[in-house]
């Protein structure tokens, strides 16, 4: 089993009720175990400001799936819960992104382990910290000193 972690958004169509969806499906895959889920929070688009703040969250699961394996599996629930992509940061009914995979480092053309821009975002950093506040990145970096960046986020726990 490998242990990966897994990042929750939403900012349509009830996002909370999607995140639970969202986590009761991730608890149902095969070969997993959700073993931690952080507090959810409520933050503003990434991208285009002409959209509702999200609600986002990270799972902490054990997994025996391969990597794409459970990329395939975290798009189809996605897809499932009626994600439509209509323009890059925009609006989604639930956005699943695998931010780390044990202490493995992937890079091709579907996936990028570690998430490529997860130290640059506190709707990540900071609930990562809610599960794991002593996880080192496959770089050696420690979550703690990320979060340091992070020491006055605007990000409200619901």
């Amino acid at each position: 089993m490998i242990t990966a972690y897994i990042a929750l958004g939403s900012n349509l169509n009830t996002p909370i009720e999607q995140l639970n969806s969202a986590l009761k499906a991730i608890e149902n895959l095969p070969q997993t175990r959700l073993l931690a889920v952080s507090a959810f929070y409520q933050s503003k688009p990434l991208g285009p400001q002409d959209q509702p703040d999200y609600v986002n969250a990270v799972a902490k699961i054990d997994t025996a799936l391969a990597p794409l394996s459970l990329l395939d599996e975290l798009q189809r629930i996605e897809n499932e819960q009626g994600r439509v992509r209509l323009r890059r940061w925009g609006e989604r009914t639930l956005d699943l992104d695998i931010l780390l995979y044990g202490n493995e480092i992937i890079q091709n053309e579907r996936l990028t382990v570690p998430h490529y821009d997860m130290h640059n975002r506190a709707f990540v950093i900071i609930p990562l910290m809610d599960i794991s506040a002593d996880l080192v990145l496959p770089n050696g970096t420690t979550l703690a000193e990320l979060a340091k960046h992070f020491a006055h986020h605007s990000l409200k726990k619901i």
